[in-house]
């Protein structure tokens, strides 16, 4: 059957337009976001200006795994006195066995201090070191845990939530969560003292033993300090809900980007760094 003139030249022009989008939708995509991103949540902020380049879901809750080391760390620099002697308890053995947790290998009974500590959280992100820095700064876990929260409303992360102070996946997986949006503001309240960004911005840390402590040495868990020139930061994150994630910062000369990556990947554990190495290539190139 014949189409009405109209119509007829209606469905003409209508094709036209469609295959023109087609055509122009890939550059103009380019130019508007860094492509091949895998990550569910992503979040870039020039924080030079405060204006936010690009973003994924940025107020989706998702959890983060141990992001949540940075909000540890922040609430412990809020209660300043670094230099504070810590016994590491015994019980850090028992809790990083039952969960199979990333450990700095503290040894119990050492006495550290609470800036010997942070190296010993944020570097190879030891939940042992999380769990002796919460006992001791709450007093207590659930104190602790109780000022991380309190902090991350005065921050106003309304989509933030800390059900513990590492992010391992208890009580449930996805009790401790936040959002694109919220931890690029985290990231930016950690990223003013400069004690923690002295700490984030290593490659490693050795600790000499003496009568206290035995010796350590701890590797950062963020290769991109290595790969990626201008990163200055900031903290891995990982678990099976949260999959492979990354809360990061660079500069280049007065461009100051930071931003997030959550579950790149549930199996690679390149995949943050990689999704994160396009966006920063994209970002300076916008910024």
């Amino acid at each position: 059957m014949r189409l009405p003139a109209r119509l007829s030249a209606f469905a003409v022009t209508l094709g036209l337009a469609l295959a023109s989008l087609t055509v122009a939708a890939p550059a103009d995509a380019a130019a508007h976001y860094p492509g091949g991103v895998l990550a569910k949540g992503a979040a870039l902020e020039d924080a030079s200006t405060g204006s936010m380049l690009w973003s994924r879901r940025l107020t989706t809750e998702r959890p983060m795994g141990s992001i949540t080391k940075v909000m540890t760390a922040l609430v412990v620099l809020q209660v300043g006195d670094l230099t504070r002697r810590i016994k590491v308890p015994y019980a850090v053995v028992g809790y990083v066995r039952k969960y199979d947790a990333s450990s700095a290998g503290l040894y119990p009974g050492d006495w550290l201090t609470a800036r010997e500590l942070l190296e010993a959280l944020l570097l190879p992100s030891g939940c042992d070191a999380a769990y002796a820095l919460a006992k001791a700064y709450g007093p207590g876990l659930t104190a602790f845990i109780a000022r991380m929260n309190a902090e991350a409303a005065t921050l106003g992360l309304a989509h933030t939530h800390f059900a513990n102070f590492d992010g391992l996946p208890w009580p449930t997986e996805y009790a401790t969560y936040s959002t694109p949006a919220d931890l690029v503001t985290l990231g930016l309240a950690a990223m003013k003292y400069p004690a923690f960004r002295s700490i984030v911005d290593q490659r490693s840390y050795q600790l000499a033993g003496n009568i206290r402590h035995h010796a350590y040495l701890w590797h950062n868990t963020n290769m991109l300090l290595k790969s990626y020139p201008g990163v200055i930061g900031i903290k891995t994150g990982n678990t099976l809900a949260a999959g492979y994630c990354l809360l990061f910062a660079a500069q280049h000369g007065a461009v100051l980007l930071i931003g997030v990556v959550l579950h790149s990947s549930a199996t690679d554990d390149t995949a943050s760094f990689s999704d994160t190495t396009r966006i920063l290539n994209w970002g300076f190139r916008h910024a």
